[in-house]
């Protein structure tokens, strides 16, 4: 039974330097996520990649009353997975938003992704991408409503910060619902521990 499961959210080029909605810093994780990424299908540990997938009327854009420019606009280049970041030819992808009047921020709300990770017995997942306060949070915070053992990929997360504190909010609030901190370096300890076990077993 397969207990874990990466989780890397929403690394698309609307998101990145040059993007409709950059985050500052994005272009900084990619290196550290590939390196879990690597990790984790070298394990065969299930990797999950989540996508916001809009149609052209988004509810969350600016055109249509929202508080957002036009972005990951489905089939378009700014909606694509930024080039640098490894995707394995065996991930997983979820998108999400593509209900013209829903939001998801999460990427549990309105995908199979509850349903993908129960099927395959994971109990834990690892979360890392962007944006800390908007999208990593509420899928964190689904994660643990899910029942699932949540870590947050402390260097491999950037927020969008509307407000100078927001991501260090969002932060703490996964923190305090159960979440646990967990960088890069640690997890692929935890990994390597993992591959150790099932080779000598």
């Amino acid at each position: 039974m397969i207990e874990r499961a990466l989780v890397v959210v929403d690394v698309q080029n609307d998101f990145c330097p040059g993007g409709m909605l950059a985050v500052g810093g994005a272009e900084r994780i990619i290196p550290r996520l590939n390196r879990v990424i690597t990790a984790f299908d070298s394990a065969g540990i299930p990797i999950f990649f989540t996508r916001d997938w809009h149609p052209r009327n988004h509810s969350s854009f600016k055109e249509q009353g929202g508080v957002w420019p036009a972005h990951c606009v489905k089939g378009t280049k700014g909606a694509r997975f930024h080039p640098d970041l490894k995707v394995p030819r065996r991930a997983h992808i979820i998108s999400k938003a593509t209900e013209p009047a829903v939001e998801a921020y999460s990427g549990f709300q309105g995908t199979e992704l509850a349903r993908d990770l129960r099927q395959l017995g994971v109990r834990e997942i690892f979360v890392g991408g962007l944006a800390t306060d908007y999208c990593v949070k509420n899928t964190v915070l689904d994660g643990l409503a899910a029942g699932l053992g949540v870590f947050l990929l402390s260097d491999c997360v950037e927020g969008v910060n509307l407000k100078p504190s927001d991501a260090a909010r969002a932060v703490k609030e996964v923190l305090a619902r159960g979440a646990k901190s967990i960088t890069s370096s640690d997890a692929l300890n935890k990994i390597d521990r993992h591959v150790a076990v099932l080779s000598s077993s």
